[in-house]
């Protein structure tokens, strides 16, 4: 038996609006993978203590406050101080295009923009978990 794809949908910060987050966690449910979803208002800590004892594939984290260049970096970084390196992180939200190669640079493997299909993110997801 082949074993699911787990992801954990975070709202870090203090970003109130999950409907796109929820949105891309029925589609990423529905497309069979194993979806956690953390509610609103979490923080990185959180977010990691999460990550590690669901014991995830991926960790997609959706912002609509602006404060995706402070949140993103910090829980890649503080992923892999906990040793969880092959954890693909990618991210979500209102977020400015010219934003998005500093996000990359920082280990953010993609970024999925308002608009974009779910069927993209799951093809994504799908091709690069290891």
């Amino acid at each position: 038996m082949e074993k699911r794809i787990r992801i954990l949908v975070a709202k870090p910060g203090l970003d109130g609006h999950d409907r796109g987050a929820k949105v891309v966690a029925r589609a990423l449910r529905d497309a069979g993978f194993e979806v956690i979803y953390t509610g609103l208002r979490q923080t990185p800590e959180q977010i990691i203590e999460a990550s590690l004892s669901e014991d995830v594939n991926v960790v997609a984290l959706s912002l609509l406050s602006g404060a995706h260049n402070t949140l993103f970096p910090k829980i890649v970084s503080m992923l892999k101080e906990k040793g969880m390196n092959d954890v693909l992180v990618v991210g979500g939200g209102v977020i400015p295009d010219a934003d998005i190669p500093f996000l990359k640079e920082n280990g953010v493997s993609e970024v999925f923009t308002p608009g974009t299909p779910t069927a993209n993110i799951i093809e994504f997801i799908k091709a690069n978990v290891k």
